[in-house]
């Protein structure tokens, strides 16, 4: 039987979300006992969620379920934490941490979440580590703020959501580094759909998508949960073999036609918040940036001394060339995910895809991370396709192509907003 009230940590900087939830279920975190090593207990996080991705890779050990009985490794984020959710829960826990349950989630399945976990909450304990202000569950009325390893303060419900934000980080006050090279000018559209359609095992996903992305342009790519976003970018990385066959132009060349995925993936810089757990060699923050000329997971050849000046001149823009030698998995998060921009930025593609990329951030690195996004879109030629469920505070995309589900699959079209 539930005894303790649920709260919740909110954490504006400090160690890993990894480390509190250590704390948390071994009763360490000083002036809290919760006495949780007494019950048996779940995570809902991104750990928990890369687990189960590792253990359907290299185990095909198919564990979580979701709607549609695909794999998680071929779900889209969204999908992938709302199947977690539920198959954690059907465990009936005495206690269930959750770590920014509604990234990636859209409008309707966070109200659906918010109100699962809330009738849950008569009888489990929930803890909620959050990031965005605005993201406090509705139900929980204690609200600790997390700063480094201490509890800065404690706040009722209401209280802490008259706190005003105010951001601390400064903005960028450089300018954009060049490229190494130039592409060839590209005559036309970057990427070209007509009337593209796919189906998986008979179930409708796309139907009659029609898009142009043309050089420099901002789009914010946008639709719920399980619309078919991740297959309409793995339609445009060149990871999807339902691309062949379809009128799909990816960079001047029909699919099909006799280009190979490393020249599509050559002319893309992309970036996802799952990216950063591949990079578990100790590379440095330097060559990580150097590696995306090269498109390598790790440098494994000498440099040249342009590639290292340009490297230095990104890492002076993001506020850590000199921090430069220090090991890139030793950084946290928000930072990580600087440095990666930089190095999908680095040769200046011509698309650059951000799927998801603030996701897990505190209020002042997600700040922080859209100044860039829209730095590099008003000093560069590189076309930017932003996919999100939410109106990021001060993103300025030009345009929004939105997919609308229905039972013979997404349709899509441009609109005026998300």
């Amino acid at each position: 039987m539930k005894k303790s009230g649920d709260i919740a940590f909110y954490i504006i900087e400090g160690k890993s979300n990894e480390w509190l939830i250590s704390q948390l279920r071994n009763d360490d975190l000083a002036g809290f006992n919760f006495k949780l090593k007494d019950l048996k207990g779940e995570v809902f996080s991104n750990q928990t969620i890369q687990y189960f991705l590792l253990e359907e890779t290299r185990h095909e050990h198919f564990e979580v379920e979701t709607p549609n009985h695909n794999p998680l490794i071929s779900s889209s984020s969204g999908e992938q934490r709302k199947a977690l959710l539920y198959h954690l829960i059907k465990k009936k826990p005495g206690y269930i941490i959750v770590e920014n349950v509604f990234d990636s989630l859209d409008v309707a399945s966070r109200q659906v979440i918010a109100l699962t976990l809330q009738e849950i909450s008569l009888t489990t304990l929930i803890i909620q580590l959050f990031t965005r202000h605005q993201e406090l569950l509705p139900f929980i009325d204690k609200v600790y703020t997390i700063n480094e390893t201490s509890v800065t303060a404690c706040q009722f419900r209401q209280q802490f959501l008259n706190t005003e934000i105010i951001n601390v980080i400064g903005r960028f006050t450089g300018t954009i580094p060049p490229p190494a090279t130039i592409y060839p000018t590209q005559i036309g559209e970057l990427i070209k759909m007509n009337n593209v359609t796919v189906t998986f095992d008979g179930r409708p996903v796309l139907k009659n998508i029609c898009w142009e992305i043309k050089p420099g342009e901002f789009w914010q790519l946008t639709g719920p949960n399980g619309s078919g976003k991740s297959t309409l970018l793995s339609l445009i990385t060149g990871n999807s073999p339902k691309a062949y066959g379809q009128e799909l132009y990816l960079f001047g060349k029909l699919k099909g036609s006799g280009e190979t995925v490393w020249h599509i993936k050559e002319k893309i810089g992309y970036f996802t918040p799952g990216i950063t757990f591949q990079f578990e060699r100790l590379d440095t923050i330097e060559q990580m940036v150097i590696s995306g000329f090269l498109d390598s997971v790790g440098l494994y050849n000498k440099p040249t001394d342009l590639q290292i000046y340009l490297a230095g001149q990104w890492l002076k823009l993001i506020g850590m060339f000199e921090i430069k030698n220090q090991p890139f998995r030793m950084l946290p998060d928000g930072q990580q995910r600087m440095v990666l921009i930089a190095r999908a930025m680095i040769k200046h593609p011509p698309l650059l895809i951000l799927d998801e990329p603030v996701t897990g951030l505190n209020d002042d690195m997600a700040t922080l991370f859209v100044s860039l996004i829209n730095k590099i879109a008003l000093e560069t030629t590189t076309a930017i396709l932003y996919v999100s469920h939410r109106e990021e505070e001060g993103l300025y995309p030009a345009l929004v192509f939105k997919l609308f589900p229905s039972d013979l699959g997404s349709t899509g079209r441009a609109v005026t907003s998300c």
